[in-house]
C-alpha cells in the first residue's frame, strides 16, 4: 500500500474524497468526450462510449496486445509452464491455458459407452484442452458481444443502480435485466460512482474489455460458482465498503482493490472443490503444491487478464506490482481453510482494541474481512435469495459427489446428496462458518443497521432451515413403511416456508 500512496494522493483519514481534489499525475488516454473536471457519467452514456470506439479499436488493440504476450512468453514462460512471469515478477496464469472441463459431457459420454476406461477420459480431456487453446493461445479471442438492451430493460436496470446499496438487492433479478451481463455492468457502474475511473486515469474501452474478460471467465455451467456469485459479491463488498467505521478511512486504492478482489476473486472456478483437485491428481494442485489451490488459481489468472488486456499499462512498475500483490493477499484470504485464523486476528483486534486504520496493514486485514463476509454472505440475506444460493452450492456439491461416484473415488463430505440433505449442511454452515464471522464484524463496525439487519436474517434463515429439516426427518420415520420421501413431497415441505 505505500508505493500506491506514493502515486496516488490519498484521502486525509477521515475526509472523503471531494470532486475538486486532484487527480493522479498520469496522462489520460484518448478518449471521446473526456473532460478533465468530470467525475461521473451515467450508465448508457458509458456504454454509448464504448459502442462508438469498441469497432475502431478492438482489432488494433487486439493484434498490439497479443504481440506483447507473444514477447512475455518467450522471455518467462518455460516448456510445459503455462504460466506467464511478467516484468513486475508475479507469476500469472494465460488465459484458456486450464480450460474449464465439462464434467457434463464427460457423464453424457459415460452414460452412452463412449468413455469407459482412463484412456479414454484422458484422451477425450486432451481434446477439449486443444480446441479450447487453440483457439484463445493463437490470439483468436471469440468476440464478446456488447449486450444491448432495449429502453424498458436497461430503464429497470438503471433504477436497480440506482438501490445498488441495499441490502435486500435482487442480484438475480438484475441479471436477467442485463441479458447475464450484471458483473460488467455492476463494475461499471460501482468504478464510476465510485471516482475510479477518474482517479486512476483508466480507458473506457480497455475497462470495459477487462471486466468482460472477468465476467466470460466464470463458468454458467456452475451452478453456485458463477458469473452472478461474482456479482452478488461485489454487491455485498460495495455495502460494506460504506460502513462508516471502515469508509471513513479508505482510499481510492483500497476501494479498488476492494471490488477487483471481489469481482474476480472465484475467477474460472472448476465447479469442484480443492480435495477432489489434489485426489485426482489435477494439474492445478500439482502446480500449486496442494495449498490453497483453487486461490492461488483465480490470483494468478486475474494477474493475467490484467496484463492482457493492459489496464494499468500506464502507471509505474511499482505501482502494478503492489496492486498484484495486494489481490493476491485479498483472494487468497477467502481460503476457507483459513477461517480460523482470520477469525482469531480479528478478535485479538477487537478485545484489545488496537485495531488503526489510519494504517494501511490494518485497513487491509479489514478489506480481507469484509471479502471473507461478502463470499459467504448468503445465510444473512433475505429467505427467498438466500434460499436460492444454498439449493445451487449444494447442488454443486452433489455434481461433485455424483462424479466421484462414477469414477470410483470416495465422496467428499457433503456431496453425497442421499445423505447430506440441504437444510443440515446449511444449518452446520451458519453455525460454524457464518455466525462467529459476522458477530465479530457486527462487533467492529459498531452493531450499524446493516449489520443487525444481516444478523436477524441470519437467525431467522437459520430457524427455518431447523424447522425443515425437523419435518424432513418427521416425514422419513412416517414413511419408513411405506416408502421413502419423494421428491414432489419435499418440494412441498421446502415451499410451505417460503414466506
Amino acid at each position: 500500500m505505500p508505493v500506491l500512496e506514493r502515486f496516488f494522493p490519498a484521502a486525509e483519514p477521515g475526509r472523503r474524497r471531494r470532486a475538486g481534489d486532484e487527480a493522479m499525475p498520469f496522462p489520460m488516454g484518448s478518449l471521446p468526450g473526456y473532460q478533465q473536471g468530470t467525475l461521473a457519467w451515467d450508465l448508457p452514456e458509458m456504454i454509448k462510449m464504448v459502442k462508438l470506439v469498441w469497432k475502431s479499436k478492438g482489432e488494433l488493440r487486439g493484434a498490439k496486445h497479443r504481440g506483447v504476450l507473444e514477447s512475455e512468453d518467450a522471455l518467462g514462460g518455460s516448456a510445459g509452464d503455462a504460466r506467464v512471469r511478467g516484468q513486475t515478477g508475479v507469476v500469472s496464469e494465460r488465459r484458456g491455458s486450464y480450460p474449464f472441463i465439462d464434467f457434463r459431457l464427460l457423464n453424457n459420454s459415460a452414460l452412452s459407452g463412449e468413455v469407459g476406461t482412463k484412456k479414454k477420459v484422458k484422451r477425450l480431456l486432451s481434446f477439449q484442452r486443444y480446441f479450447h487453446a487453440s483457439r484463445l493461445l493463437r490470439g483468436i479471442v471469440p468476440q464478446a458481444s456488447l449486450y444491448l438492451l432495449d429502453e424498458d430493460y436497461l430503464g429497470q436496470a438503471r433504477h436497480m443502480l440506482s438501490k445498488v446499496g441495499m441490502w435486500d438487492f435482487d442480484i438475480f433479478l438484475f441479471d436477467r435485466l442485463t441479458n447475464g451481463n450484471s458483473l460488467v455492468t455492476l463494475l461499471c457502474h460501482l468504478f464510476n460512482v465510485h471516482g475510479l475511473i477518474h482517479h486512476f486515469q483508466l480507458d473506457m474501452v480497455t475497462l470495459h474489455r477487462f471486466f468482460v474478460m472477468v465476467q466470460d471467465d466464470y463458468h454458467s455451467q456452475n451452478p453456485y460458482h458463477n458469473a452472478v456469485h461474482a456479482a452478488d459479491v461485489t454487491q455485498a463488498m460495495h455495502c460494506y465498503l460504506r460502513e462508516p467505521k471502515l469508509a471513513n478511512f479508505l482510499t481510492p486504492s483500497d476501494i479498488m482493490l476492494g471490488l477487483l478482489a471481489a469481482a474476480a476473486h472465484d475467477v474460472d472456478h472448476p465447479g469442484v472443490n480443492q480435495p477432489f483437485l489434489i485426489k485426482t491428481k489435477h494439474h492445478l494442485a500439482s502446480l500449486y503444491q496442494n495449498v490453497s489451490v483453487l486461490e492461488n488459481h483465480h490470483w494468478r489468472s486475474t494477474i493475467g487478464m490484467l496484463r492482457e488486456s493492459r489496464l494499468l499499462a500506464h502507471l509505474p512498475k511499482e505501482v502494478t506490482q503492489d496492486i498484484e500483490q495486494q489481490l493476491g493477499s485479498l483472494i487468497l484470504a477467502t481460503d476457507i481453510n483459513r477461517q480460523n485464523e482470520f477469525l482469531i486476528r480479528l478478535k485479538s483486534h477487537l478485545d484489545n482494541q488496537d485495531l488503526r486504520l489510519e494504517d494501511a496493514q490494518d485497513r487491509h486485514f479489514m478489506l480481507q474481512i469484509a471479502l471473507k463476509c461478502a463470499d459467504i454472505c448468503n445465510p444473512c440475506r433475505v429467505w427467498d435469495l438466500s434460499k436460492q444460493w444454498s439449493e445451487r452450492v449444494c447442488e454443486e456439491f452433489y455434481r461433485q459427489g455424483d462424479l466421484e461416484q462414477k469414477f470410483e473415488l470416495e465422496i467428499s463430505p457433503l456431496c453425497n446428496q442421499q445423505k447430506d440433505t440441504v437444510p443440515s449442511i446449511q444449518i452446520g454452515f451458519m453455525t460454524y462458518i457464518v455466525e462467529p464471522l459476522f458477530e465479530r464484524w457486527a462487533q467492529f463496525t459498531g452493531n450499524t443497521p446493516l449489520s443487525e439487519n444481516m444478523l436477524n436474517h441470519l437467525r431467522r434463515n437459520k430457524a427455518k432451515w431447523r424447522s425443515l429439516l425437523h419435518r424432513q426427518h418427521s416425514s422419513s420415520r412416517s414413511n419408513d413403511h411405506s416408502g421413502q420421501v419423494t421428491g414432489s413431497q419435499e418440494q412441498t415441505l421446502n415451499e410451505e416456508e417460503t414466506p
